[in-house]
């Protein structure tokens, strides 16, 4: 048997970040055991359904890596395949036409709100002859559920879940416009997707008695099934925009790598032992959904930003430029870069990278860091470099002519006559390195100094320094 899984996410938003470790499940266990993951866009819902919604889940899933077999499945285009399956059980008498008016409808729902119980459709046109229905009432079919005894579904994650037949009424199958309901299309899209095995949230357990209902009645095998628990809130409330139920889309805007963001949500609910740092390949190698727990997970940011921090420095510098440039057309209008990197700048940034990456937790922090690349002169320096440029000012006095006579310019020659000057000038180095610092970056932080001052250049370097302190070159 060849695994099949599949992944359908509603395009009525983007996609969520519970979507994409759905995503990420099934593909890892289409790819741990040689077979194929599906991607079907359930567009049944024609009102909120949304190409910019389709357009974004694609990117999402690019983004993170997670490729599909085969071209996408619109479920939509189905329809007639759907409302030929819930014909065919019509005639083997194992669906029925339901002219319940809205009316009655609303008198079940209203007496089972008085009694408090559930709303359950009561049956009523079950075995009735068709030849009773009213004229103006357009049917819709209901599945002929079984009454009596149990449905079973052996989940992979949840275990054995029994429901009692009583308890589940007929469900909808054709709507009386003729369109089919979810719970039908599911169905037949995965019968006829040869889909082995559904992973999914387990808001969807109810579903898959449902589900396995219909695939009774029609005869047909049912999948394997594992329903996933959700993903809570650090505080254990719902997951909601403020902890991080945002689109995958605005991670990659956070500045986060798609191979941090697949390592983080593979841990999310699943564990191979104590290790939390995963290629993609032992991702694929260890992935098992016995080792999906029971509970929710929660997330962490703190977590997230963490393990993107460990793979921005184990990513080539420059890979890591490049991904910056990926998201600078968000970001770069107001640095005053632009969309993308000038050559010099480019070049600049790549030289400039092992220093940078060691602090940073995400893509927008490395750029903010390297402000002092492409900072515009003369330098706007932030309050605690204003501080100290003007407590050490005059122990620059005569450093920008020592410079200019270095002729070897790399940042072992800089930082001898920096030392040098320090010495000369009665200070410690530190006490003319800060205020040097803050001339040349802006900023009370950075990389390593004399790291800077070679990758600025020479004629940068002393530009700076003379706007900040002065120093003009003598005529």
């Amino acid at each position: 048997m060849t695994v099949v899984t599949r992944f359908a996410p509603s395009p009525t938003g983007f996609l969520h970040i519970g979507g994409g470790r759905t995503a990420l499940f099934n593909w890892l266990y289409a790819k741990r055991h040689g077979g194929k993951m599906l991607l079907r866009i359930e567009d049944t819902d024609r009102e909120r359904s949304t190409d910019a919604a389709i357009a974004a889940i694609l990117d999402g899933l690019q983004w993170l890596g997670l490729d599909w077999d085969g071209d996408v499945v619109y479920q939509f285009s189905r329809a007639a395949r759907h409302k030929e399956v819930a014909e065919s059980l019509l005639a083997q008498g194992r669906a029925y036409y339901c002219y319940a008016s809205q009316q009655e409808l609303e008198e079940m729902r209203e007496s089972a709100r008085k009694e408090g119980r559930p709303l359950r459709y009561d049956g009523r046109w079950r075995d009735r002859d068709p030849s009773e229905a009213p004229k103006d009432v357009k049917p819709v079919i209901r599945l002929k559920a079984p009454t009596e005894g149990e449905t079973v579904v052996e989940d992979e994650v949840q275990g054995r879940v029994v429901w009692q037949n009583k308890d589940l009424d007929d469900l909808v199958l054709l709507r009386s416009d003729g369109t089919p309901t979810y719970m039908l299309a599911v169905v037949v899209d995965d019968h006829d997707m040869n889909v082995t095995h559904v992973i999914r949230g387990d808001d969807h357990l109810t579903n898959a008695a449902r589900q396995t209902q219909i695939y009774q009645a029609l005869g047909w095998d049912v999948p394997n099934m594992a329903h996933v628990p959700m993903i809570l809130g650090p505080d254990g409330a719902k997951l909601s925009k403020r902890h991080g139920a945002l689109g995958v889309e605005a991670y990659r805007s956070m500045g986060y790598l798609p191979e941090a963001m697949r390592n983080y949500l593979v841990r999310l609910g699943w564990s191979h032992g104590d290790q939390e740092i995963f290629s993609t390949q032992e991702m694929v190698d260890a992935f098992d959904l016995k080792n999906i727990g029971r509970s929710p997970s929660r997330f962490d940011f703190a977590k997230l930003e963490n393990l993107n921090g460990h793979y921005m420095r184990q990513t080539e510098d420059e890979n890591l430029v490049k991904a910056i440039e990926e998201i600078l057309p968000e970001l770069g209008a107001e640095r005053g870069i632009g969309t993308t990197f000038s050559p010099g700048l480019r070049d600049k940034m790549t030289a400039a990278m092992p220093g940078l990456k060691e602090r940073a937790k995400n893509l927008v922090e490395l750029l903010d860091s390297a402000y002092y690349l492409y900072a515009q002169r003369p330098l706007h320096l932030d309050e605690k470099a204003a501080s100290l440029l003007a407590d050490g000012r005059a122990r620059l006095d005569g450093i920008a002519e020592k410079l200019d006579s270095v002729s070897d310019w790399s940042a072992q020659s800089v930082e001898a006559v920096v030392r040098q000057h320090a010495e000369a000038v009665g200070a410690k180095l530190g006490q003319v390195a800060q205020p040097l610092r803050a001339a040349v970056t802006g900023r009370a932080t950075s990389p390593g100094l004399f790291d800077v001052m070679a990758v600025l250049g020479k004629d940068e370097t002393l530009l700076r320094l003379r706007d900040q302190t002065k120093d003009a070159p003598a005529a």
